[in-house]
């Protein structure tokens, strides 16, 4: 029995964990299926969980704290649509700019807003929210349905998405941007437009990625909060074949060895907790080596389209 609970507790806090893997990568997948290549993702979730937690702080209210990250996250991703989309300049060299900026901003804008304190100011963190009746499901009800609402809110994105991008038509034209924008361009698909709109809604879930982090799991911000989630989430995209569910099946393996590694951390084990944690940057390199040679991502990631040119 005593096992039993165990699994139970393990598994939910797993599910607690994938919330910023599965925010951060799939908005990584939606800009890409366009053809925009983010990898801005580690800076954006930075100043989303800066910002987000000074206006939940001063608000008072973690829900307008989540719509600061979400429109600074858009910004972000408005401005590499803008720099990238209709300037047509190079899309990594842009993110690492983001990146760097976001890097900054966080860090600026808490010290301009707190300060130098010996105690840093805390937020209450989000509550669980039980769903009644299911809640009551033996295993699985504890696991799945006794958690926050942005648990719930990212396992639904991941579904919508997947309805989205291939059983509607608005998710075929998505797609046939990021394979092939000329054709698309030919059928009346706007282009760039879509690109905006990727781009932006992208930002705003890494925005919300990182915010999570300070709501959910430490009440505060750190310069270090997000430690490397952003970077992860780039390799889940591929993990994933730029797919949501699939992107879903690879953030629940990323955040079981996040709780794995941080329970050996608090009760002591055999394995060495600093190994378990260098497993998911192991598995990123292991991704990159053999799974981005098969792996089925957009023909045009990471191009910029030129419609005045003869061919793309």
């Amino acid at each position: 029995m005593e096992q039993f609970d165990s699994f139970i507790n393990f598994a939910g806090l797993v599910m607690l964990a994938i919330v910023p893997y599965i925010l951060a990568s799939q908005g990584t997948m939606l800009a890409g299926r366009t053809g925009i290549f983010n990898v801005a993702q580690e800076g954006i979730m930075l100043v989303g969980a800066s910002i987000g937690f000074l206006a939940a702080l001063r608000a008072g209210n973690l829900w307008l704290g989540l719509l600061a990250a979400a429109i600074v996250g858009g910004l972000f991703g408005l401005a590499l649509a803008y720099f990238t989309a209709t300037l047509k300049m190079d899309q990594f060299v842009i993110g690492l700019a983001l990146f760097f900026t976001g890097l900054g901003v966080s860090s600026l804008a808490y010290k301009l807003v707190i300060g130098v304190t010996l105690q840093p100011p805390l937020i209450p963190t989000l509550r669980a929210a039980p769903i009644p009746l299911l809640h009551r499901i033996p295993l699985l009800g504890p696991i799945l349905f006794e958690q926050n609402l942005l648990v719930y809110f990212a396992g639904l994105l991941s579904l919508f998405l997947t309805y989205f991008l291939y059983h509607t038509s608005w998710g075929l034209q998505l797609r046939s941007v990021g394979e092939n924008p000329k054709a698309a361009d030919s059928l009346g698909i706007n282009v760039i437009g879509l690109q905006y709109a990727t781009s932006i809604a992208g930002g705003m879930l890494m925005g919300v990625a990182g915010a999570y982090l300070p709501m959910v799991y430490t009440g505060t911000f750190t310069d270090g909060i997000v430690q490397g989630r952003g970077w992860l989430a780039i390799a889940l995209a591929f993990f994933g074949g730029w797919r949501p569910d699939l992107i879903f099946l690879g953030a629940v393996f990323f955040a079981a060895v996040e709780v794995l590694s941080l329970r050996v951390q608090i009760t002591g084990g055999a394995i060495p907790y600093q190994f378990l944690l260098t497993l998911p940057y192991i598995t990123t390199i292991l991704v990159m080596i053999f799974a981005f040679r098969r792996a089925r991502v957009p023909a045009f990631l990471g191009l910029n389209y030129d419609r005045e040119k003869r061919s793309v």
